[in-house]
């Protein structure tokens, strides 16, 4: 097992904060997997995969594993679906564009969010109208005590809005090394309602589309708004869009009647957090090399040599502004590393 020490975490991040490992390890399979937890010299461990939702804010001094697994498998075949298993380390987006070559549907809305699989259990991640969960069987996760590997179906996982058991009552204790996914073969439903697919299909000319066009639509979308990692650090949505009960939605459609908002179940309703941000005045500003993005307010970025405290510096400016200006509390999608 080649273990490295002092290696800088700068290109294993997207937001590209130059923070240290103390010791560092590439994780390639299950078994190295369990004999990197049994190590009793480096009793601290820290997972990193993707590092697409994790914002540092300080050197790790402890053994920095990266998850690295690799592999997609069919698992099982029927008529109308099929289950699909892929491991954790492999690249979200590639698994999406391999589905679309498979003619698999399912994965089209989620085109390029950023990050590995193995994350995107923990996160529940989301865009346009769909969430993981929607797809989701089951995943594999090793125990960081026993090594062992444990089932986790649907239900156990806990899912809610960018939310699961990995994030609470399991936060620390598994390192999930595969998920299984059920796709579509054929009559795939497709979900152009959100956001802005449906006005970009028809900016195309596009009235029956496959979803390789709906996959096509949310890259332009997302291109349009949102920066690319390997060009300006980000995180993709630092925030999460706030729900709120009908009781305070009311007091707050009354003082802000063009706000958008989405109507969800149990009376509740999703305000864009983007909306807050950009009318507490945010959108574009620069302080230093920590900044908002200027097309999409939702997003931090660093513009090159920005500390993972200068970035949380301004996330808490920002949260405060918010809940001074619309009394709405708006709180990190994204993982803090304090």
């Amino acid at each position: 097992m080649n273990i490295q020490e002092n290696i800088s975490l700068k290109s294993y991040n997207t937001f590209g904060i130059d923070v240290k490992a103390r010791f560092f390890v590439e994780i390639t399979g299950l078994v190295q997997l369990q004999k990197a937890l049994e190590l009793k010299a480096y009793p601290k461990k820290f997972i990193i995969s993707g590092g697409s939702n994790m914002l540092l804010t300080k050197d790790i001094d402890a053994l920095v594993m990266h998850i690295n697994l690799k592999g997609i498998t069919v698992v099982e075949e029927g008529k109308n679906s099929v289950e699909v298993k892929v491991m954790a380390g492999e690249n979200w987006h590639e698994l999406v564009m391999w589905s679309l070559e498979q003619g698999y549907g399912g994965l089209e809305n989620l085109s390029l969010i950023p990050g590995n699989v193995g994350t995107a259990p923990i996160q529940n991640i989301g865009a346009y109208g769909v969430e993981l969960k929607d797809v989701f069987v089951s995943c594999a996760a090793m125990d960081v005590k026993t090594g062992e590997l444990e089932g986790f179906d649907k239900e156990a996982c806990e899912f809610g809005y960018r939310d699961s058991i990995f994030k609470n009552k399991a936060k620390d204790k598994f390192i999930i090394t595969s998920v299984v996914l059920r796709l579509t073969k054929k009559d795939h439903v497709l979900h152009t309602g959100y956001g802005s697919i449906e006005n970009e299909l028809k900016n195309k000319g596009i009235v029956h589309p496959s979803i390789k066009d709906v996959s096509d639509a949310v890259i332009a979308i997302r291109r349009s708004k949102l920066p690319d990692p390997k060009e300006i650090g980000n995180s993709g949505s630092f925030f999460k869009n706030p729900i709120i009960p009908k009781k305070a939605f009311d007091k707050f459609i009354k003082k802000n009647p063009n706000a958008p908002f989405y109507e969800m179940d149990d009376n509740q309703y999703k305000i864009p957090a983007g909306w807050l941000i950009e009318q507490c005045g945010f959108k574009g500003k620069r302080f230093g090399d920590a900044a908002v993005h200027d097309k999409q307010a939702l997003v931090l970025v660093n513009h090159g040599n920005a500390t993972g405290k200068e970035i949380l510096h301004l996330a808490k400016k920002i949260q405060e502004e918010v809940q001074k200006t619309f009394k709405i509390k708006i709180q990190p999608e994204v993982n803090i590393i304090k």
